[in-house]
């Protein structure tokens, strides 16, 4: 808590000695008293202050008016209060809070909020028997009050003694009846006890208590689960769906019982049921349709079910953005790009102000290789977030892929006059890529500057270390040099299938094949995109290691790869099985 400076002591301080009447009582009355008026008045515009949110006030009039009358507990237990509550608190200072609160409620018991808070306080700084004394004392002072006595229930269950919350939540049972909520408290505390009789029972007697209600065949259902008994739990959603069929967190949950028992069938049925059905919540169904979706991705399945399902959901919901928010993730887990962007397209038109969108749409744009809609996508992006200087990482190497490496410089430069000096990776990151411009542009003098100056700014920048290694690699220029810079992106990145790449690329360019070898096969084993690079890489690894058949098999993978982008050389390779030199100039990509 931040405290305001002493001139609001100060400035009551005199306010109260120019109203004798209020401050002083009546004339010749004792000091003593006279200090026990002001501290009231006082604690009163404290309260006041408490009301409109000026907590630092608060504290500093509490604090005041304790200083005058330190007598009035009631005074003392907001001051204790300020010191338990405020930012950070030393345990000094908390525990003195807690005495200063714990002689006012011991004063005047009967102060419900003051010694329901404070038995709160006590029980979170670890005063577990205290907490337990007060709210003991309060349930019997107020005995028909249901929330002391779920306090004291959950008191009874911090400290482990469940039988006591059992016997506390009968007690508040037998006067206000069998609810949901008691219940599932009860079955907690048997739970907690490990007694799966009782947890049974209790489960038992809320069904007993209205049979026809859904929700408690439900919690049946799910208490048979727990113990293993399936049949029986099918039939108590069964009842459910029977007295509430336009439940449809009942045909999820159905669902979810059907995919447990690995019963794909009847699984599609009840999710189509629980996305159709009028009363789920959008964020419920988008929630079902995201784990059947990834069920279904994981499977590979072909099928067109969750097409099906899309369909069915967006003539439902045709302006939820959500929905068609999730289904351009499933698309593009599909790799079709198109329609992960049409979707997205479709999200933006519902509200084009959503900046997260752009980005989303810049990036699918950007997968799929539609370059110049990524750039219109990240303008956009741009109006709604124009300080997002990372958007520029996106438009620069777009115009790079269009070959329109003028506006990707001038992108690159556009980004680096709006980023100031703290940011260093930012900067490396944008310099680094006007490195990989020049490199294709055949600037090798401007390549070779942007490298050194954007490693200057950030040395550890592993990105360009690997891109710098790269293009020294293709330059047939200070292997040793690459090498290092190489080895220390894969240090810091072991993982990374581009950067072992690079660094087995550069054992090869210095004749070290078996080093070569072991670095490419690291890279193939991390590499999920069926990189058509790294595959070509392998052959050319393989071949120079006397492995001639199994380089002929990775070039025409490679070959495969790259489609209508592929090389000369590279078919060459694939079609005749022999090794020829490149015909690729120096180059460095942005391998991230």
């Amino acid at each position: 808590m931040k405290h305001l400076s002493r001139h609001i002591i100060v400035a009551f301080a005199a306010m109260l000695a120019a109203v004798p009447v209020l401050a002083g009582g009546k004339k010749g009355g004792s000091e003593a008293e006279a200090n026990q008026r002001k501290a009231e008045y006082v604690f009163v515009e404290a309260q006041n202050q408490k009301s409109l949110g000026h907590s630092a006030a608060f504290f500093d009039l509490v604090n005041y008016a304790y200083s005058l009358d330190p007598g009035n507990t009631a005074i003392g237990y907001y001051l204790g209060y300020c010191l338990v509550t405020m930012d950070n608190p030393t345990r000094e200072k908390a525990e003195r809070g807690l005495e200063l609160m714990r002689t006012h409620v011991d004063a005047v018991p009967t102060d419900y909020y003051e010694a329901s808070f404070y038995s709160d306080a006590s029980m979170a700084m670890g005063r577990k028997d205290e907490a337990l004394r007060v709210i003991k004392r309060l349930t019997q002072l107020n005995p028909t009050d249901a929330e002391a006595q779920i306090r004291l229930a959950e008191c009874y269950s911090r400290l482990n003694n469940y039988r006591e919350a059992i016997a506390t939540y009968d007690s508040i049972e037998r006067h206000q009846g069998k609810s949901m909520e008691l219940s599932a408290k009860k079955i907690a505390a048997y739970s907690a006890l490990n007694d799966t009789a009782g947890a049974l029972a209790e489960t038992r007697s809320l069904l007993a208590s209205a049979p026809h209600n859904a929700t408690y065949n439900m919690a049946m259902s799910k208490m048979m689960q727990q113990f293993g008994m399936t049949d029986s739990a099918l039939h108590y959603i069964d009842l459910a769906q029977r007295y509430d069929p336009d439940n449809g967190m009942i045909y999820l949950t159905k669902a979810q019982y059907y995919n447990m028992m690995g019963d794909s069938a009847n699984y599609d049925k009840e999710v189509y049921r629980a996305l159709t059905a009028p009363n789920l919540d959008i964020d419920d169904k988008v929630g079902v349709l995201a784990t059947y979706t990834g069920s279904l991705l994981q499977s590979r399945d072909s099928t067109g079910r969750v097409d099906r399902l899309f369909r069915v959901l967006l003539r439902q919901h045709p302006h939820e953005g959500a929905v068609h928010d999730l289904y351009s993730e499933y698309l593009v887990a599909r790799n079709d790009y198109k329609g992960a962007a049409e979707q997205l397209g479709y999200m933006l038109d519902i509200d084009p102000t959503d900046a997260r969108g752009w980005r989303k749409l810049m990036i699918v744009n950007m997968m799929g290789e539609n370059y110049p809609a990524a750039i219109k996508a990240a303008q956009r992006a741009l109006e709604y977030n124009p300080d997002s200087i990372n958007l520029y990482k996106y438009i620069a190497p777009a115009y790079f892929q269009m070959k329109q490496y003028g506006k990707a410089l001038q992108t690159y430069d556009r980004a680096l006059s709006r980023v100031d000096s703290t940011q260093a990776q930012l900067r490396s990151d944008l310099i680094g890529g006007k490195g990989d411009v020049y490199s294709e542009m055949g600037d090798t003098v401007k390549a070779f500057a942007a490298y050194e100056q954007a490693l200057k700014v950030f040395p550890g920048n592993s990105s360009i270390l690997n891109n710098y290694a790269y293009f020294l690699a293709e330059c047939d220029s200070a292997l040793d040099k690459a090498e290092s810079m190489a080895g220390k992106a894969v240090n810091a990145n072991p993982d990374n299938t581009t950067f072992l790449d690079t660094y087995a690329w550069i054992f090869f360019k210095k004749g070290d094949y078996q080093m070569a070898l072991f670095y490419i096969k690291s890279a193939i084993d991390n590499d999920d995109t069926g990189s058509a690079d790294v595959l070509e890489h392998y052959g050319d690894i393989l071949w120079f290691n006397g492995k001639h058949a199994e380089a002929a098999e990775q070039w025409k993978k490679a070959l495969d790869a790259s489609g209508k982008s592929a090389g000369a050389a590279l078919r060459q390779k694939a079609e005749s099985g022999q090794y020829v030199e490149p015909d690729r100039k120096a180059k460095a990509t942005t391998k991230q």
